[in-house]
This record gives structure tokens, C-alpha cells and sequence, in this order.
């Protein structure tokens, strides 16, 4: 089966850098334009683009938890945060025994209340130089409860997704070109480290039939053995990443530097639950 249906479709280039895509349990997207310091919610009835917050912490990585909140990784200040309904925020972690993350990137959140996340370095001229970073690159988890654990460190930590219902996670080292999978033994533990293929990744998501969508150069679609199946061009310099969406989550929404894109498929997102 043909995975692409339709034909890509660029709904705005009004942007500087988008990022983060997260569906909520409607189907609306949710996104980030990062140098701007904003979150947008994309409404795919109405077609309509608003802006959600326009005090993001320079937010990168979204997504929304088991408890339908929205969750963001905050590259400013180096923290995970929630986004009230008032747009406002609230810190969940800041770093561990008082460094500071280095820059929080791209998260998943799991069934149980917690969150998984990447904390990759890429240096920025908006942060403070005398903060005292965590020197590693690591993937941490944190629990419902606000408990950190440090998972294990890579050389660029970035795209990472999962699957409650396939008990796998996903993490992909962008600089040393790989992405792993691993089993989810129970919350926050992780096991059976795996290679799933020699392809780094920004961002990433999951269809039904357990396909692997990583990204940078437009997409790059694996199936669930690791073996490159498909591609999809994207017409901008970066593809950063994507998730599915829309009245029933068959809509590919893609976020690439200026632009955010839509690609309606013949498979729908991994459910979660």
C-alpha cells in the first residue's frame, strides 16, 4: 500500500523557524515558531492559524500528556513546561541538582503521566553563558510525580517518539546519524536497546501500520523493520518535524523552517491509548 494520498500542501510561510507539532485529542496541531517565542494552534476546520502564547520560553519540542495538557520544552531557560489555558506557563523541571539543562529539545510523553525528553546543545545568543550546564547530552525521564532520571547520553540527543500500546521509544542521536529503539519495561525504564537504523533525525512520529517517520531533508518514511520505504519532499531548506492530525488523524502536519505544511495519507497516527 501506497502510504501518501494526497499531495503537500503549504498552509503558511509567514514564520521564522517552526517546530514542535503536538496534536490534541481533536486533531487541531498545535505548533512552535521558536526565534519568535510563540506557539500557534492550527484549526483544521476552520483552516484558521492563532496564535496560542507569545511567552513561550522560546519553545521547541511539544506535546500534550495523558491528562490532555500541553507540554513544551522551554529553550530559553533550559526547562519543561506547561502551558495553562491562559497561556501562561508553569516550570515542571529546570535541571538536575541545580545545573541547568542545555537546551531541552523534543519530548514524549507516556501513558503513565510522565514525560520522556531530549537535551541536546546548540548553542544560543539569547542564553546565559555563566549558567552551569549539565556537561552531558542526555535523554531524561520525569515522572508524574516531578521525579528526574537521568536515562543515558548520546552525542546529539534530538527527535525522540513512542508507543504505549507497542511499549517502544524511540530516540534518534542526530549527530552520530542513528536512531534506537528500546522497549518501555515500565515507567521510566527502559530496555533491549536496538538500532533501528543509521539515519539522524530532528523530529519524528509514528503511523498505524507502526511506520517510522524521521526528518531533516524533507521526510524519510522506515518500516517497522528499520527499512526505508518512502520519501516526501518538502520545499524548504529544513524539515524539523511533524505529526499526524485532522478530523481523523490521517493529515500529516509538517513543520519545515519557515513554513507548515499538510499531506493527507492512507494511514492514520500511531494510536497512543
Amino acid at each position: 500500500m501506497r502510504l501518501i494520498k494526497g499531495t503537500l500542501k503549504r498552509l503558511s510561510d509567514r514564520f521564522s523557524f517552526t517546530e514542535g507539532p503536538a496534536a490534541d485529542s481533536a486533531g487541531n496541531v498545535y505548533f512552535s515558531d521558536q526565534p519568535e517565542d510563540l506557539i500557534y494552534r492550527w484549526d483544521w476546520k476552520s483552516g484558521n492559524i492563532d496564535l496560542v502564547t507569545d511567552k513561550s520560553g522560546r519553545a521547541n519540542g511539544l506535546c500534550f500528556n495523558a491528562h490532555g495538557e500541553l507540554l513544551c520544552c522551554a529553550d530559553e531557560s533550559g526547562e519543561i513546561r506547561k502551558v495553562l489555558p491562559d497561556g501562561n506557563m508553569e516550570v515542571l523541571v529546570a535541571g538536575p541538582a541545580g545545573k541547568r539543562f542545555n537546551g531541552p529539545n523534543d519530548l514524549w510523553a507516556d501513558g503513565s503521566g510522565g514525560v520522556y525528553f531530549t537535551d541536546p546543545f546548540y548553542d544560543r545568543t539569547y542564553w546565559n553563558c555563566d549558567a552551569d550546564f549539565v556537561p552531558e547530552r542526555n535523554l531524561y525521564y520525569l515522572d508524574k510525580n516531578g521525579k528526574l532520571c537521568t536515562l543515558e547520553a548520546f552525542q546529539q540527543p534530538n527527535g525522540i517518539t513512542g508507543s504505549t500500546l507497542l511499549k517502544k521509544l524511540f530516540v534518534s542521536d542526530i549527530d552520530a546519524g542513528q536512531t534506537w529503539v528500546y522497549d518501555i519495561a515500565g515507567v521510566g525504564h527502559l530496555a533491549k536497546k536496538k538500532l533501528f537504523c543509521n539515519f539522524g533525525s530532528d523530529g519524528m512520529t509514528l503511523d498505524s501500520e507502526e511506520n517510522l517517520y524521521l526528518t531533516g531533508d524533507g521526510v524519510t518514511i522506515f518500516n517497522k523493520w528499520g527499512e526505508k520505504i518512502e520519501t516526501i519532499a518538502v520545499p524548504e531548506d529544513w524539515t524539523g518535524n511533524l505529526t499526524f492530525g485532522g478530523p481523523d488523524f490521517s493529515t500529516i502536519f509538517i513543520t519545515a523552517s519557515r513554513s507548515v505544511f499538510t499531506l493527507e495519507m492512507n494511514v492514520r497516527g500511531m494510536q497512543q491509548r
